[in-house]
């Protein structure tokens, strides 16, 4: 039955998911190590006549928790059959698939503002063969194939039509690639994600295009946003539309036409017959859901009634699995509202400045904890912890111990204090004289000429009091 559409715009997406297994999904070929083209492949998963193959039951374990994570119904039995077609990344002709029988269905993931994206079906696939295009897709007169893709365990989600802008399916990618970090079944330095993005609008009447394989959820908006102009170009242009299916390029941010849009009967699915029913039982599924983690939504429930922590600050300490982890185990050794701030705000900082991903942190735990408590304790400025906090993300070391052999803990000689504000006033008539007629602005210059002369190590609260009170009482 033909769904009836109303929005201006109509998105759906098949997420093709990396597990992070050891080896491939029907075979035992490593599925990372030796890079050199065609090194990890054996007869199985060219598919060699004679060869049998056999389900990674890491790779069962794996999407079944996704499923469960994404509130899927989970079926009782895993079927895989062959979707056949004739393209060179899949040596046998077919790729290992399921399809009457997906392993979990029916699920969701909630956006933002609240609307639920449908998962249609959550199954296992083996990933085809890498394409090179040595002078590009467009220009190339040949294809080289690497096969040390081919097998590797896919889990394919596939959701309903229900996204209306390329931000929506930004953010469900996002939100996608969260939980999969929680299930700690995706490793974002060695394994892919990539999207196919069926779109179309309402002016076509939903004629529908697909673009492939785009990685990157930057790309997925940016091909989305590019599609959208280009459907309604066409539409203005009195072009007729035809469901097709096209390739995205990141180069110049265009969509070009492969094929025209292939049904699922093209496919000749059939069962496979060299892979036997296997039976998804109550146990196993309830040995799995023990297994299960806190996921996104459950830890920021946690972080605001446990921790009293704001909602804000919540989201983006869940929305970061090693953000998250950091902030449980330093909220137990000083104040969670301070290492909310602290993790929130200057760790996102300097990994951000440093190009760096959270998988990429080296940060031990117990340092920040010793840089949270001194700032806590008011033994360091913020500009000192600061700084401390700019060279923990490059080296490991003790901030403490550093705080007392560069003698940064904070002056709280008061006397010193008051005499060089004096100082500074009396440099400074002008200025203090400026904040005196409501500038505010004047009396952040004279703290930032004491914090300078202190190399940080004066409370700027304390000192803001100093300068008040002093150019008050003139």
């Amino acid at each position: 039955m033909k769904m009836k559409f109303t929005a201006d715009i109509i998105i759906g997406t098949e997420v093709h998911v990396q597990l992070n297994t050891n080896t491939k999904l029907f075979c035992s070929c490593a599925t990372k190590g030796e890079d050199i083209p065609n090194s990890r492949c054996c007869e199985i998963c060219l598919g060699m006549p004679g060869s049998k193959p056999l389900v990674n039951q890491k790779a069962i374990e794996y999407a079944l928790k996704l499923a469960l994570a994404l509130h899927c119904k989970i079926n009782p039995d895993v079927i895989f059959s062959r979707k056949v077609y004739f393209y060179p990344d899949l040596a046998k002709n077919y790729q290992i698939t399921q399809f009457e029988v997906p392993l979990g269905e029916n699920g969701c993931i909630i956006l933002d503002s609240g609307r639920k994206v449908k998962i249609e079906r959550i199954h296992l696939e083996e990933d085809p063969a890498s394409l090179i295009h040595p002078a590009g897709m467009e220009k190339s007169q040949y294809t080289l194939i690497d096969y040390n893709r081919s097998g590797i365990p896919l889990c394919e989600i596939v959701t309903a039509p229900e996204m209306h802008s390329p931000e929506e399916a930004r953010e469900f990618m996002n939100k996608l690639k969260i939980i999969l970090q929680y299930l700690k079944i995706f490793d974002e330095n060695v394994c892919v994600i990539k999207a196919d993005a069926n779109i179309s609008i309402k002016e076509s009447g939903y004629i529908r295009s697909e673009i492939k394989n785009i990685t990157g959820f930057k790309e997925i908006e940016d091909a989305l946003l590019y599609e959208i102009q280009r459907q309604k170009k066409a539409i203005k242009d009195n072009e007729k539309l035809i469901q097709d299916t096209r390739g995205w390029n990141p180069d110049n941010k265009t969509t070009i036409r492969l094929r025209t849009k292939e049904t699922e009967a093209d496919y000749g699915y059939i069962i496979d017959p060299d892979l036997v029913k296997i039976d998804i039982t109550e146990k196993f599924v309830k040995d799995i859901q023990k297994e299960m983690p806190e996921l996104p939504e459950q830890k920021i429930h946690k972080f605001i009634h446990t921790h009293k922590i704001n909602e804000q600050d919540a989201k983006i300490l869940a929305a970061e699995y090693i953000l998250a982890e950091l902030f449980e185990q330093i909220a137990v050794e000083v104040s969670p509202q301070l290492a909310a701030k602290w993790l929130r705000r200057e760790l996102i900082r300097v990994v951000n400045y440093n190009k760096m991903n959270f998988s990429q942190l080296k940060i031990d735990v117990k340092h920040l904890i010793e840089l949270f408590s001194m700032i806590e304790k008011k033994e360091i400025t913020e500009t000192v912890g600061q700084d401390i906090m700019n060279q923990l993300i490059i080296k490991q070391f003790s901030p403490k111990e550093y705080v007392e052999k560069n003698n940064l803990k904070t002056v709280q000689d008061i006397a010193q204090l008051e005499s060089l504000c004096k100082e500074i006033i009396s440099k400074n008539a002008q200025v203090a004289q400026d904040y005196k007629n409501g500038k505010q602005e004047a009396l952040h210059f004279l703290i930032g000429q004491v914090m300078r002369q202190m190399k940080g190590k004066a409370d700027a609260k304390a000192l803001k009091e100093m300068f008040e009170k002093m150019i008050k009482d003139e």
